[in-house]
């Protein structure tokens, strides 16, 4: 027979990302029903975000489809009218331009997480520091993102003229779309190091040996947004902003806001 106090105690058992997606599913029972949310997402946070659209499916059966990409490529494809329900910039301008043209549901944005960046390398020496192996030149090629597409690849740009490098190396430098590019151009054997976001190689569990932690204060705050496009994603962006969404992202080697 089960006591009252076992009860009781078996309801403190309940996890507590259980618990959170239950309770907005209670508050937006509306959203909750959607068939779909498609959701436009930074590459560099995509990982992540697949993490927690798996454990919201996994409460609430509702399906998440991630869109990655560069964050300027989902911004044109929004205001061209692409059928994305959310959107998780890896930049605040971005976010902020949609909801100014009226793209996005009002008052709806937030900053999510701060991204960091890293030098990474397979044959990286972590004794190094960053300025160091950088300034040396002793590397066939560089890889970054586009700063031009892509914020990572802007605070990389950010690194590179910090330390009088931008004009040095620039024939060393190759540029990937997004974030996801530039590490894959290192992961693949294409550029010896490349400045990516410390979250990937996180995710790849990569040994701590191999990349060195890029100061914040030698680039602008990667401050990375995300807006409501249409108001069935709501239900899914308020569980991003609960307690237990954000330790996962903490986790996974971002800073938050």
């Amino acid at each position: 027979m089960i006591k009252p106090s076992d009860k009781i105690d078996c309801c403190f058992r309940v996890h507590p990302l259980f618990l959170a997606i239950l309770c907005l599913a209670v508050f937006y029972p509306g959203s909750a029903m959607a068939d779909r949310i498609r959701i436009a997402v930074a590459s560099n946070f995509a990982p992540t975000l697949a993490v927690l659209a798996e454990q919201f499916e996994k409460s609430t059966g509702q399906e998440i489809q991630l869109i990655a990409g560069a964050t300027g490529k989902h911004y044109a494809q929004i205001i061209r009218g692409a059928p994305f329900d959310a959107f998780f910039a890896a930049d605040r301008e971005r976010p902020e331009r949609l909801e100014q043209q009226g793209f996005a549901v009002a008052g709806s944005r937030f900053s999510y997480a701060h991204g960091r960046l890293v030098l990474w390398g397979p044959a990286m020496n972590a004794r190094q520091s960053a300025a160091e192996a950088i300034k040396d030149g002793q590397f066939r090629y560089l890889a970054m993102a586009n700063p031009d597409l892509a914020p990572y690849g802007l605070a990389g740009r950010d690194v590179l003229m910090h330390l009088g490098s931008w004009e040095t190396i620039r024939q060393q430098i190759v540029l990937g779309e997004n974030i996801a590019q530039a590490f894959q151009f290192v992961h693949s054997g294409n550029a010896d190091i490349g400045l990516v976001a410390l979250s990937q190689v996180r995710s790849a569990r990569l040994s701590p040996a191999s990349w060195i932690d890029i100061p914040p204060t030698w680039h602008t705050t990667i401050d990375q947004q995300a807006v409501l496009l249409d108001v069935s994603a709501q239900v899914f962006m308020d569980y991003v902003r609960s307690e237990p969404a954000r330790v996962i992202i903490l986790d996974q080697g971002y800073e938050l806001p």
